[in-house]
């Protein structure tokens, strides 16, 4: 069952060993619901840690009927026990999970957002990539890069100048009339937006170095949460203004992801 604490010896809080998923819920439904669980079926798995079943994992949504946009939490950590890193013999996963209203930005969908390039470099750690494991504390560096509100978001680079993701979402971009975003088998976090996007065969996975970010034909940012937002404009981790795209007009990255959140495809 679902725990609204933690106890001081739980792994997850000690050492970042766990996983978690971020799902919209729209009238109490989940979105990409079985994105989410295979995400974190495979994060357990990457970390050996047993995953929740599955009828545990749907409780989380199913118990509270809702009208209108949720954010569901759901946190697995290894559970309690042990001094070190050294894994308990025997050990209980502890599952947590939390849901919260949520409004998205239709202004960020229409108008477009300004991001900015982040000093801080994501490591690499293959077996690692792709899953949403519990130690984030690089993506809590690099948001502390800027205050303002001018920027909405952040773009990451690893240590080979690769771009892989913003702070918090997933990139793609457009070139030459395809849609592409980061192949991320060093690191990064596999989005279940992107996920689904990828399957459809609507979006490639390619590589992009970060100073060739500017030169894309577009640029957008997205997750299963917040939706599509298109960039307008990039600026140096400095301040200095890289490009700028204009107003987003017909957005074809929109058309194919916002249906499947529920979102309207033109907003």
């Amino acid at each position: 069952m679902s725990q609204p604490w933690v106890p001081f010896d739980d792994r997850g809080l000690a050492y970042g060993d766990g996983v978690f998923e971020t799902v919209l819920l729209r009238d109490g439904q989940p979105v990409l619901w079985q994105q989410h669980v295979e995400r974190l079926q495979a994060g357990c798995q990457r970390l050996k840690i047993d995953p929740p079943s599955q009828a545990s994992l749907t409780a989380t949504w199913q118990a509270t009927p809702a009208v209108g946009w949720e954010v569901l939490k759901i946190i697995v950590t290894r559970g309690s026990g042990g001094r070190g890193y050294a894994t308990p013999e025997m050990v209980s996963p502890r599952l947590l999970s939390r849901r919260v209203p949520f409004q998205p930005d239709p202004s960020a969908w229409s108008q477009g957002v300004s991001v900015r390039i982040c000093s801080l470099r994501l490591a690499r750690q293959p077996r690692l990539a792709g899953i949403k494991h519990l130690n984030r504390l690089e993506n809590v560096l690099a948001r502390q890069e800027w205050q303002t509100t001018a920027y909405r978001e952040g773009l990451l680079a690893d240590s080979h100048g690769l771009a892989v993701e913003a702070t918090s979402m997933n990139l793609f971009w457009e070139q030459g009339g395809r849609i592409m975003t980061p192949a991320l088998d060093q690191c990064g976090v596999e989005g279940t937006l992107r996920a689904a996007l990828i399957d459809a065969q609507l979006v490639t996975p390619g590589h992009l170095m970060i100073n060739e970010v500017a030169a894309v034909d577009r640029l957008w940012l997205a997750n299963s949460v917040q939706g599509v937002w298109p960039v307008n404009a990039l600026w140096t981790a400095q301040g200095v203004l890289l490009r700028h795209w204009g107003p987003p007009g017909h957005d074809p990255l929109q058309a194919v992801a916002h249906p499947l959140l529920g979102y309207p495809a033109t907003p």
